[in-house]
């Protein structure tokens, strides 16, 4: 099964899910927040720099943890940054 190309707004999605967790990270090693959330290095660098940018939501959940950050805190700091529509992008 071929998935979907990304939408240029589904990209954005991805990349402020993952300046958000790595802001929530701060000082601490990708090393460390990764092993804590249970996933490897790469795939928290991943979604960090939105190479991932739909990544599974037990995933993100379990970063949000290792974090101390609630989902509904990480939503709620998302709504507030507007995100590119795709209409205004073709407008």
């Amino acid at each position: 099964m071929v998935r979907a190309p990304l939408t240029q707004q589904e990209r954005e999605r991805g990349e402020l899910l993952g300046s958000l967790l790595r802001a929530a990270r701060g000082r601490r090693s990708m090393v460390e927040v990764a092993a804590d959330a249970g996933i490897s290095v790469e795939t928290l660098r991943k979604i960090e720099r939105g190479r991932i940018p739909t990544p599974a939501f037990f995933t993100v959940a379990a970063i949000a943890e290792a974090v101390g950050v609630s989902l509904a805190d990480l939503h709620q700091r998302a709504a507030r940054v507007p995100v590119e529509t795709e209409n205004r992008l073709t407008a």
